[in-house]
């Protein structure tokens, strides 16, 4: 009997779920940088603190969520932690003190991480089968991006319909007002997406198929026996680190180039929308060239973007050269996203193994949620509203990406010429 594909609506549905699980706890934070930071009333460390807070929780969540998806269908647990994830924009609105913060994000460390990460890694790797994992998993975070933009857009349209003042003279309140729309209609919208999946997201026969009963000390032994486990943790923490530097791209356009709040979060959006069209190209050229190649490109392009803003050759004079380093930088951290876990199937990890796989790989590859968010923060305010603390970042962003470029042409060496 022939096995179900599941259907094109099955991945639009895990790309809706996919980003908006994560609007609240970084797409907002990303694009309305300046704005949280004024009305939650921190600096760069504590709001960097609040992200580690996150990746701690998630570290745990990885390793018990992983066999939990090789375990369980993915539709469940997806739509019960997008409304998990949403309750906690409702506390977010009503800005909590610094301690009661770090919670709500330990709470999204738990309901982004255990119940959803590895199942959709999972039912990704399952949509794009033995010859489409490059279309699969380019679609999904480009998708991803795309309605990460689109949240984003839809942020700056609601902030600045409620606004009632120019950004240049809004007070604190008028902004913290405005901002609590933001909130509330993100929240509304993620629960609405997890209605879609719990009623229309459903499961084909190959879902069936690879699904066990219990993950054994063994399985997990034999996981940890592959060389291309241990690479592609150290290539996407790598990655991740260049990920985790759009966050500040809108501070930068605000304290370097000159900026209003407005303006810089458009530049934040204008980022977002670079992420669908980069994830899309790489994911369609990936299963006609080699993937494990195009991510070693990927990685390259990062590096040099990263050196672009690290050279101190950008400033308010130059708007040119800005947008092309954007551009650049934009298209090797979201094709490093696009095409990591893509590889997955050349470097011969089990599919029935895919969420334990996840699980241990997410375990180190997604630390920088702990360390990079302070450490940005750390190096943004020892020069506060200065661009030697920005290029300080980008130095750092140079380093991971030579680093993860070399572990990315060790993968395609070993892997990519089967």
């Amino acid at each position: 009997m022939k096995e179900t594909k599941p259907s094109w609506f099955y991945l639009l549905l895990l790309i809706l779920s996919g980003e908006a699980i994560f609007i609240l706890p970084f797409v907002l934070p990303r694009v309305f940088r300046p704005t949280v930071l004024d009305v939650l009333e921190l600096d760069n460390v504590q709001l960097g603190l609040c992200f580690s807070v996150y990746g701690l929780v998630a570290m745990i969540s990885y390793v018990f969520g992983g066999p939990l998806a090789d375990k369980y269908q993915p539709r469940k647990l997806i739509a019960i932690a997008l409304w998990m994830t949403a309750l906690g924009g409702f506390l977010f609105a009503q800005y909590p003190a610094l301690w009661v913060l770090q919670v709500l994000y330990g709470w999204w460390g738990f309901t982004t991480i255990f119940l959803f990460w590895a199942p959709m890694i999972k039912a990704t790797r399952i949509w794009g089968g033995a010859d489409s994992q490059g279309k699969a998993f380019g679609f999904l975070d480009g998708g991803r991006g795309l309605t990460g933009a689109l949240f984003g857009l839809m942020g700056v349209v609601v902030f600045s319909f409620f606004l009632l003042e120019s950004p240049e003279i809004a007070t604190l309140q008028d902004r913290k007002d405005a901002f609590t729309y933001v909130l509330y209609f993100s929240s509304a919208i993620i629960i609405l997406v997890g209605v879609l999946v719990w009623f229309f997201m459903k499961t084909s026969d190959n879902d069936e198929k690879l699904i066990r009963n219990r993950i054994s000390w063994a399985d997990i032994k034999q996981v940890l026996k592959l060389p291309s486990v241990w690479l592609l943790m150290v290539i996407i923490l790598c990655g991740y680190v260049g990920y985790k530097i759009t966050d500040i791209i809108s501070q930068y356009a605000e304290e370097v180039m000159l900026y209003n709040q407005v303006d810089s979060a458009k530049v934040g959006t204008l980022l977002q929308f670079l992420r669908p069209t980069t994830g899309i190209l790489f994911g369609l050229i990936a299963d006609r060239l080699k993937i494990t190649w195009l991510l070693v490109l990927s990685f390259i392009l990062t590096l040099i973007g990263g050196l672009l803003f690290a050279s101190g050759a950008i400033a308010p004079t130059t708007t040119l050269l800005f947008f092309m380093s954007v551009v650049v930088i934009a298209a090797g951290v979201y094709a490093t996203r696009a095409l990591y876990f893509g590889v997955m199937h050349v470097g011969k990890i089990p599919l029935t193994l895919t969420g334990t796989a996840v699980g241990l790989i997410s375990l180190i590859g997604y630390t920088p949620d702990v360390f990079a968010g302070p450490a940005y923060g750390m190096l943004l305010d020892a020069h506060p509203g200065e661009e030697l603390g920005h290029q300080n970042v980008f130095w750092m962003l140079s380093v991971f990406a030579l680093i993860g470029g070399v572990a990315a042409f060790i993968y395609h060496r070993k892997y990519g010429k089967e």
